[in-house]
């Protein structure tokens, strides 16, 4: 079983810049791929990046390339979404997902988060 937590969300201008945190709980962390999806309102959840357990591949969705990094930290427990030049599109519910498997996947997340909320302004 894997425990969730994010962190970091918050209301932020068009342009600026917020770090998620996501830590997990569990000795097995660096066994499992991650990713950060999105949720906005009247909208599906999205996939939004991905990491791999060793944290030698990224995925990210088209909208955010060359603005949002998706790292991890092991020792920690705890993956990262460096998120900058925010736009108002990027308003939304961001939860941190992890898989059962070591490799990316944009599908197939087992264990969820409860989200932090993203509020970017015009």
């Amino acid at each position: 079983q894997v425990q969730l937590v994010e962190s970091g969300g918050g209301l932020v201008q068009t342009g600026g810049s917020l770090t998620l945190s996501c830590t997990a709980s569990g000795r097995t962390f660096g066994w499992y791929a991650m990713a950060w999806f999105r949720q906005a309102p009247g909208k599906d959840r999205e996939f939004v990046a991905g990491i791999s357990a060793g944290g030698g591949s990224t995925d990210y969705t088209d909208s955010v390339k060359g603005r949002f990094t998706n790292s991890r930290d092991n020792a920690k427990n705890t993956v990262f979404l460096q998120m900058n030049s925010l736009k108002p599109e990027d308003t939304a519910v961001y939860y941190c997902a992890a898989s059962s498997r070591a490799t990316i996947s944009r599908y197939g997340y087992n264990y969820w988060g409860q989200g932090t909320q993203v509020t970017v302004s015009s």
